[in-house]
């Protein structure tokens, strides 16, 4: 089994990268979050992997963070009816912050946007996930937020609702999601929605 993938990116596109590994070039399933984060190509890049074996086909599937590959599995592998296109269409809507933030809370709604979630799957989503989804425990007295890139504590609902207000501004789901990730890159820790929102409109 393949885990783990380090090279020289020679190619990407939004939903596939090309890792050279000592002299042989890997094809790379990426869902949109991932290849947001690549190099330029002709750089060492690392990636999380998981190989999926069928009658038809090999396909090896990768990832920025072993917490997205391992969001994939379960997926994949806990869900009934989501495939691994499917759930790489999901993780290309949202970020794994999101994605855990609107399962443990319930929020199909905000699931069906995803590209080829229905309202049903979507709370299907909710239903078998949610006491799997990992959220990490609440932040300690004193702490103030959640550091840029980590993922939100549980009841820290900052990205979820930022999300949902520039969705309700217009935004498309995946580009309010975007924005409001790249605004808590920027933010300092304790950053609320509403700096958030503001900063994701800059």
């Amino acid at each position: 089994m393949i885990v783990h993938l380090s090279g020289t990116l020679l190619e990407a596109t939004p939903l596939e990268a090309v890792v050279d590994v000592g002299g042989l070039g890997y094809a790379v399933a990426i869902p949109v979050t991932t290849a947001e984060k690549l190099p330029s190509p002709g750089k060492n890049v690392s990636l999380h992997t998981l190989a999926v074996y069928r009658e038809d086909a090999q396909t090896l599937y990768g990832f920025h963070r072993r917490e997205e590959r391992d969001f994939f599995r379960l997926l994949t592998e806990k869900v009934s009816g989501i495939g691994p296109k499917l759930a790489l269409a999901i993780m290309s809507g949202l970020s794994l912050p999101s994605l855990r933030q609107a399962i443990a809370a319930g929020d199909a709604a905000t699931l069906a946007k995803c590209p080829g979630i229905g309202r049903k799957t979507a709370e299907r989503l909710c239903l078998e996930l949610k006491d799997k989804v990992g959220l990490p425990a609440a932040a300690s007295p004193g702490t103030t937020g959640t550091p840029a890139g980590a993922p939100a504590a549980a009841g820290d609902t900052r990205i979820s609702d930022a999300v949902a207000a520039l969705v309700a501004l217009g935004f498309k789901l995946e580009a309010a999601d975007r924005a409001v990730r790249r605004a808590l890159e920027k933010a300092e820790d304790g950053a609320t929605t509403e700096e958030l929102v503001r900063t994701a409109l800059r």
